[in-house]
């Protein structure tokens, strides 16, 4: 007996010994603050953090691998108890959450029928699943099923719809799904994330240059919901007031419903929650990420300056706008005039985006009051340019320097700013285009007995919208169609007393695919006017350019734009980008609004020293070829909501403005319309007016 005892005492002498020398050979620290930093986690071990549970996210951010904030769920409290254990900065983080932007569901058709199977991940991997639409819904709850958190629910359409209060963006949905519709994103990603191929995108959103999701925010009017339908504009488009104004709707040309019977009111219902908001006294919260530390000057505050400073301060950058006019607006402010545009709703909206916290700056031009290099010295990490494009071109005819002869946006701005101008009784407005006709209803409303538009093609081939060319018919404008001006005739005191034109026939098709004009030999016809304005296009400034600092690096395109890489908007100098009329050349509000946003994107990646590249997949403002229909069945014609002007009598002695919002019922009425169309199924017609 005594001998076990003392067997076993030595036995565990021996042992003891053992592991004594072991400990001290084997040994592994583990630093004091991994505990501390993971008792101050969440505790939910949910992977939102990127890391493989609670104790693999406290372990990196005592490394340095991770910050503070690196826990999606924490409470501020304990992540600032996270940065003081650490002795750091806490930040903040900008949460992650799911979105789900494929509204198909049981709108679906379906192409094959599973016995006995219930998984999504299960169908997709036979045929890519049952839908016709490949990147839509299977409807089978894998999603629902891998939510830790209940965020998640099927939807009585049968595609899951997302509680944001209760999605912590974990990002399990997102590994369930197997189809490319559920994407955990921050608002930075949702906001700056252009249009893809595999994306739930309609015919009209694939069109629209600004990128809007149309189809759902027209559903959230259609429910009632305006503020949501703000919002949803918003993430693509920061001037809706103005574009509901003068937005040309592109848009409204690939409307499903105008296959069958008219397309739906797009771009009124846009203008509608619009004045909506204006008109309700209350701004609705614009949100926006955590500071960044990082600052961008914007050149140019018209239309694609406005809207990358908004897109860029939502991502948490500092904008700065430096604008050489007395007020910010661009060619919003200056070149559309009252009675299309009412300043005091330019103003409205512009403070909007001012209130997010950008700084801007009126009346300084680059290369006058101060100069590039100064830009740099003050810190700035990129540098975007909107100039817009406001140098008119010339006839360059004899006569054009008589007094009397203007400009079309040397005269639109002239009288956006209220300058002093002597105005003719008899006019000549040269040109085609938007600007032409906003010259000639200008004049009209000035007082001038008579406006003669005169161009060069027919109606036919006139770029300016239909709807601004009925209204300059029905305000008294008289057309002279093929007809190309020759030179101005002038009195003795150098006045203008007459625009001598050639009569024109249309001959064969020249680059633009439009009929070239060919003059008729002896046709010269003299029209009695004192006063001639010439709208036929414009280009960027650069006087800015041979100053021997880097902008003299920029390379320039034959047409004296911007030489930008389309996708990205980034020049040939990395931290100089641009876009709108700048880069683009002249072209409609809305372009420059998305060719912002876009550039917007591309200086996010780069002050975060990313690689500037495209995005994989996006279109780019092209179709879809799957999504492009010849028929759309199931449609019972609707007559299309007309909104209501002031009648021409009425108007065309003042600047008020023409044409007015629908009503809420007209407006509903509208939304009932729209098909709700998602890639490839649609609702058609149920009679719910």
């Amino acid at each position: 007996m005594l001998e076990s005892v003392l067997f076993t005492l030595g036995l565990g002498l021996i042992i003891g010994l053992a592991l004594s020398f072991a400990s001290r050979i084997f040994y592994v620290y583990e630093d004091p603050r991994i505990a501390k930093v993971e008792n101050l986690l969440a505790g939910a071990n949910c992977g939102g953090c990127g890391y493989a549970g609670c104790s693999a996210a406290a372990e990196a951010v005592v490394k340095g691998e991770a910050p503070p904030n690196v826990c999606i769920l924490d409470s501020k409290e304990n992540v600032d108890k996270i940065a003081e254990i650490m002795g750091l900065e806490a930040g903040s983080a900008e949460p992650l959450k799911s979105f789900n932007d494929c509204e198909g569901g049981s709108r679906a058709t379906d192409r094959f029928y599973y016995n006995g199977l219930n998984s999504c991940k299960a169908v997709a991997s036979l045929y890519g699943g049952k839908r016709d639409c490949w990147i839509g819904c299977l409807g089978f709850g894998d999603c629902i099923r891998a939510c830790g958190f209940d965020a998640i629910k099927m939807g009585e359409n049968g595609y899951p719809v997302i509680n944001k209060e209760k999605c912590v963006g974990c990002g399990a949905c997102e590994r369930a799904c197997p189809k490319p519709i559920l994407k955990v994103r921050t608002m930075t990603d949702r906001l700056l994330h252009l249009n893809a191929e595999d994306d739930a995108l309609a015919p009209c959103a694939q069109t629209c240059p600004a990128e809007i999701d149309i189809p759902r925010y027209i559903q959230h009017i259609r429910h009632g919901e305006y503020e949501e339908a703000v919002n949803t504009i918003r993430e693509r488009n920061p001037l809706l007031l103005a574009c509901g104004r003068v937005c040309p709707h592109p848009c409204e040309s690939w409307c499903r419903r105008g296959i069958e019977d008219e397309p739906v009111a797009i771009n009124h219902l846009k203008r509608f929650v619009a004045d909506y908001e204006m008109n309700s006294g209350n701004r609705i919260p614009i949100g926006k990420a955590p500071d960044t530390g990082k600052r961008v000057a914007v050149i140019g505050g018209g239309p694609a300056g406005l809207s990358c400073a908004y897109f860029l301060q939502r991502a948490g950058h500092r904008a700065s706008i430096f604008e050489a006019m007395p007020k910010l607006g661009g060619m919003l402010r200056y070149g559309i005039p009252e009675y299309r545009l009412p300043k005091k709703v330019l103003d409205w909206e512009i403070e909007g985006i001012l209130n997010l916290g950008i700084e801007h700056h009126t009346n300084v031009r680059l290369g006058r009051d101060f100069e590039f290099g100064a830009l740099i010295a003050a810190g700035f990490d990129a540098i975007f340019f909107s100039i817009g494009a406001w140098n008119d071109y010339r006839l360059k005819i004899p006569g054009e320097e008589l007094n009397g002869c203007y400009t079309g946006i040397d005269f639109l701005s002239r009288i956006g700013n209220e300058e002093p101008l002597t105005i003719g009784k008899r006019v000549a407005v040269i040109g085609g285009g938007n600007t032409a006709i906003d010259c000639a209803r200008t004049l009209v409303r000035k007082g001038c007995d008579k406006v003669h538009l005169v161009y060069r093609r027919t109606r036919k081939e006139m770029p300016a919208n239909d709807v601004e060319i009925e209204a300059a018919e029905h305000e008294g404008i008289e057309f002279i169609f093929l007809a190309s001006p020759n030179r101005v005739t002038g009195d003795d005191q150098e006045r203008v007393t007459g625009l001598e034109y050639l009569k024109m026939e249309l001959g064969e098709p020249d680059a633009s695919g439009r009929r070239r004009p060919v003059a008729i030999e002896g046709s010269e016809t003299v029209l009695d006017v004192d006063m001639i304005i010439t709208a036929i296009g414009q280009s960027p400034s650069a006087e800015f350019r041979g100053k021997g600092d880097r902008l003299d690096d920029i390379s320039w395109t034959r047409w004296n734009t911007f030489e930008v890489d389309p996708a990205t908007h980034q020049t040939n100098v990395p931290y100089i980008f641009a876009a709108g009329d700048a880069a683009t050349g002249p072209a409609l509000v809305v372009d420059a609004i998305g060719g912002g946003r876009k550039a917007a994107r591309s200086i996010d990646l780069f002050l975060k020293g990313k690689p500037v590249v495209p995005q994989p997949k996006a279109i780019l403002n092209k179709h879809i070829e799957e999504t492009i229909f010849d028929s759309v069945l199931g449609i019972e014609k609707t007559d299309r909501v007309e909104a209501p002007e002031i009648p021409v009598s009425e108007r065309i002695d003042n600047f008020d403005e023409v044409d007015l919002v629908i009503s809420e019922e007209s407006a509903l009425r509208e939304a009932n319309r729209c098909l709700h169309c998602c890639r490839l199924c649609y609702d058609p017609d149920q009679a719910r007016v």
